[in-house]
């Protein structure tokens, strides 16, 4: 398998674990992506087929980034917040009326980015393609009773993220998410990352190998609380998805904030690297603001220890928990976010680098797995 691109002669242990990905741990099809905070790329790699296994992920390859996704979705919010029309200390009914009912009247917006609103998941049946839906999940989740008060705890959520980052976003811009996100980040940065993928796109779209645990593995703990409880957090979070097929061009073109980012490396990385950008994509005090530890602790709906900032992750290192996808150890003063199944982009302001790596072969658990880790690993080596 030959990998592809052009990388930095001081980052070649990053293209050797990138290589040993396809060569020692069943890699199929990847890309990843490292650029310095002047904008130069220093990684650039691609290699491997798309999950049929004969069609060559090329330069330009796309594949669905899950929860990447909230990353983009939260810039959106920040940019807003820097432009002074959205408070992050405001009440989420101060902009969203309908969100406040059935107890959620004291959600704040940090509560709302920093997963500590209270509504990870949907009680009732989601109809059959709801997620497809802005409209009708935005109106689902105002109208949902929290499983917590907001701002006492926190838990990941999931997908419902999308929808409440997001109907901010279209109530104080006018836009739709996604036409948000394209106008004020992916055109004016180049990055290659889409809320709502066009049509004329859909050709270079990978799907995903799903994960099959190996027999004897032992689930993990939101695994175990899922099954073993089919009307709580876990479940309902996994699985009241009114049929969602992620992999299908319907939902590529859906604008699903939450978890339905199409993208590659080089477009995670270049998202991310906007924050080192001439103008950046945002202020330094909002920079500052978006990796403040806020959510720390047992997680709600993982069911593992996380750490939030506004929107985004911070290093998660749970190394001590079994199994696979529990951890995304990244540098202290860093940010981003992991999509299901092992993908990940982040900035780190500190170490002056953005990063990003996709792939078309998902792993176990939420988080990163071991092709990820070492990546990253490797990257802060060099660094």
């Amino acid at each position: 398998m030959a990998v592809q691109g052009h990388y930095d002669p001081a980052f070649k242990p990053v293209r050797d674990v990138f290589e040993q990905n396809f060569t020692e741990r069943g890699e199929v099809g990847a890309s990843v992506c490292l650029r310095d905070a002047s904008g130069r790329i220093l990684v650039d790699l691609w290699g491997g087929t798309y999950a049929d296994g004969q069609t060559a992920w090329t330069r330009d390859t796309l594949s669905i980034v899950f929860s990447c996704t909230k990353a983009a979705t939260a810039f959106c919010a920040h940019i807003l917040i820097d432009r002074g029309v959205l408070d992050p200390d405001a009440l989420v009914t101060r902009y969203w009326p309908e969100f406040g009912a059935y107890g959620k009247e004291g959600a704040t917006i940090r509560d709302i980015l920093a997963h500590r609103s209270g509504v990870p998941a949907l009680r009732e049946p989601v109809k059959q393609g709801g997620f497809l839906d802005f409209d009708y999940m935005s109106q689902r989740l105002a109208d949902e009773k929290p499983f917590w008060e907001p701002g006492t705890a926190h838990g990941y959520h999931m997908v419902t993220f999308g929808w409440t980052v997001g109907e901010l976003v279209r109530r104080v811009s006018g836009k739709s998410l996604g036409a948000f996100f394209r106008d004020e980040i992916a055109k004016p940065y180049g990055a290659d990352f889409h809320i709502g993928l066009p049509n004329s796109e859909c050709d270079r779209v990978s799907r995903l190998q799903v994960y099959k645990p190996a027999s004897g593995e032992t689930p993990s703990a939101f695994v175990q609380a899922m099954f073993a409880n089919p009307a709580g957090v876990q479940a309902l979070a996994f699985g009241n998805n009114g049929g969602w097929n992620f992999d299908a061009p319907e939902s590529w073109r859906a604008e699903i904030g939450g978890a339905g980012g199409i993208s590659n490396a080089r477009g995670l990385a270049t998202m991310f690297g906007a924050i080192f950008s001439d103008p950046p994509l945002l202020s330094n005090m909002r920079i500052n603001a978006l990796r403040t530890l806020i959510s720390d602790g047992p997680d709600a709906t993982l069911c593992i220890p996380t750490r939030f900032g506004e929107g985004f992750m911070l290093s998660i290192d749970n190394r001590d928990v079994p199994g696979e996808g529990q951890s995304a150890v990244i540098g202290d003063g860093a940010f981003g976010h992991v999509g299901m199944g092992g993908s990940i982009g982040f900035a780190d302001p500190e170490a002056g680098f953005s990063f990003g790596y996709t792939m078309n072969k998902m792993g176990g658990g939420i988080l990163l797995n071991e092709r990820g880790q070492l990546l990253v690993d490797a990257a802060y080596g060099c660094v």
